[in-house]
């Protein structure tokens, strides 16, 4: 390139144009940089400051260097903080990054900031001076607050889903109970035990049972599983069991009663959601050291006969469909007695299609009448103490609601239980 003398230009003082243009975009990027820039003496005098920080303190120049220190920055909370972490810190390791502190602005207000200081030292390796940089954190920090609230808000959500859910198994914990007999009669010559499993406390069981008397000879028993599980469930529940009560009282034969149940479910849903289910229904009655038993049964396992001989077997009620699905259906009745030390027992399919073992097989009618008859004949309560533990042995295997409902004749004589050698 030539001068308009026609000479080349001075070298030197090309050089010095680019030095000069340097320096001023050196001291502008210091100036205007988007972050804060401070130097400070070693006893935090401040000696240097961009105007950047600046304008966020609202403050002049002449009002900051060699009047202010580092701390007159801070809040309160800043300052001791700095005493007993950031100062030392930085004594000892010469350097430190990411503290965040609050400065004050001139209007009161908090500027949220994250610090980086490095100490400068002389040639002889005595520190000089502490250059530190400023990061504006109030972004950050809104999106912090806002992150908090967030989780708080999720936190109280959850808590509030807690407390209402907790407030619903309640609820339903009282609604179970109204579906089910607040406790058995006692009847003469007779002892009954029950116990019913909830798989869900969120949801409301179709499983039923009751025991009450007839007249001054005769006890009615019914033992059943609504399909389905909730509120639907639970009105067909309520019903069945009104219509049980109610038919019974008109005419207890267990055929006829079902019949009665069969024709209402029928003529209820046939139009709408189908809702059937599964009963035994019988009848008791005691008399001389002896229950006669008369029962019917309609799609329902059949019920398991405990006798004090130490034997176990079902009485088969074979044919009985189930309830509310047909017009038209049929079930068979079946009798037995009684004696001395002999226990009925009626469960729900909870029991026997429980999941056991690695192959989480069904435990099944055959397990369940091998764990009967290895049980000492002691009575209905004793029994149902015993299926209870076999219950909680399946743990998540029994996924399923379970009613029990056991009745029996005390033996005539107590039966003493032999005390394993480990309890001795």
């Amino acid at each position: 390139m030539m001068c308009r003398t026609g000479q080349e230009p001075d070298g030197d003082a090309t050089d010095a144009v680019f030095i000069s243009l340097l320096e001023d975009s050196a001291e502008e990027l210091y100036e205007q940089a988007p972050c804060g820039y401070l130097s400070t003496l070693m006893d935090g005098t401040i000696a240097k400051i961009n105007t950047t920080l600046l304008d966020w303190l609202g403050l002049s120049r002449s009002q900051v260097v060699g009047r202010m220190r580092f701390t007159d920055l801070l809040t309160v909370g800043g300052r001791l903080y700095h005493e007993t972490h950031f100062a030392p810190l930085l004594q000892m390791s010469g350097a430190v990054s990411g503290i965040a502190l609050d400065i004050k602005a001139a209007a009161g207000q908090r500027v949220p900031v994250l610090i980086a200081s490095k100490v400068k030292v002389s040639e002889d390796g005595e520190p000089m001076l502490v250059r530190t940089t400023v990061f504006d954190a109030r972004e950050r920090r809104g999106y912090e607050a806002e992150l908090l609230r967030s989780r708080q808000a999720a936190e109280e959500a959850r808590r509030q889903a807690e407390a209402d859910r907790e407030r619903l198994q309640e609820a339903l914990a009282v609604l179970q109970q109204n579906l089910l007999p607040a406790q058995l009669p006692t009847v003469p010559g007779l002892e009954a035990g029950s116990y019913y499993h909830t798989a869900s406390a969120d949801l409301l069981g179709g499983d039923f049972y009751d025991l009450f008397p007839l007249d001054a000879g005769r006890w009615a028993f019914f033992l059943g599983d609504v399909c389905g599980k909730g509120p639907k469930a639970a009105t067909v529940t309520s019903l069945t069991r009104y219509t049980l009560r109610t038919a019974a009282l008109h005419d207890p034969d267990p055929v006829t009663v079902l019949t009665t149940l069969n024709t209402v479910l029928h003529e209820r849903y046939r139009s709408g959601d189908p809702r059937y289910c599964t009963a035994i229904f019988g009848v008791l009655k005691p008399g001389d050291g002896q229950v006669g038993v008369h029962l019917a049964s309609g799609g329902h396992p059949p019920a398991l006969i405990q006798r004090a001989d130490g034997t176990a077997d079902y009485l088969p009620t074979p044919g009985g469909m189930l309830i509310g699905v047909l017009p038209q259906v049929h079930f068979t009745a079946a009798r037995t007695q009684l004696f001395p030390g002999d226990t009925l027992l009626l469960y729900t399919d909870g029991l026997t299609e429980a999941r056991t073992g690695p192959e989480r097989e069904l435990y099944g009618e055959d397990a369940l009448r091998t764990f009967t008859a290895g049980q000492p004949p002691t009575g209905p309560q004793a029994l149902v103490t015993a299926l209870t533990g076999l219950l909680t042995s399946f743990g998540d295997g029994l996924d399923d609601d379970t009613a029990l409902l056991t009745l029996g004749v005390p033996p005539a004589h107590p039966i003493s239980v032999p005390i394993p050698a480990s309890e001795t």
